[in-house]
């Protein structure tokens, strides 16, 4: 039934215009206004609906995910440009850099995490 279906992703912020600064700007994406939000075109020929709530409340997980090829750079190049990583403890415990490292590929990748304006979790994991 959905398997030549073009799905998509949504999620919601409080704020388009500081949205569209943050995914166009910052990160470097394809982003284009809509009447009801913004379109951010991902690598693939998949698009991401984002969209305004005024009662927006930020996601408590990862809404979306960028595989890099080099975590540490990826980190380094998004602090550089003011990105503020997620520190966590326990077992997702962090290093002073915001990554989770993983040596054994049956835990998942190395990941790191942030924040959009609207405070949803975006990550990046290395491949």
């Amino acid at each position: 039934m959905f398997n030549d279906n073009h799905a998509f992703s949504s999620f919601s912020v409080n704020d388009i215009a500081a949205a569209k600064k943050f995914y166009g700007e910052l990160l470097g994406l394809n982003v284009t206004e809509m009447s009801m939000g913004l379109s951010i075109k991902i690598a693939g020929g998949g698009d991401i609906f984002v969209y305004p709530k005024s009662d927006h409340v930020p996601a408590t997980f990862t809404v979306l995910n960028f595989p890099v090829a080099d975590i540490d750079d990826a980190v380094d190049r998004l602090k550089a440009k003011g990105v503020t990583f997620e520190s966590f403890g326990g077992h997702m415990a962090t290093d002073e850099k915001g990554i989770l490292r993983s040596d054994d590929p049956s835990r998942g990748p190395s990941i790191a995490w942030f924040k959009d304006p609207a405070g949803n979790f975006i990550s990046i994991l290395e491949q």
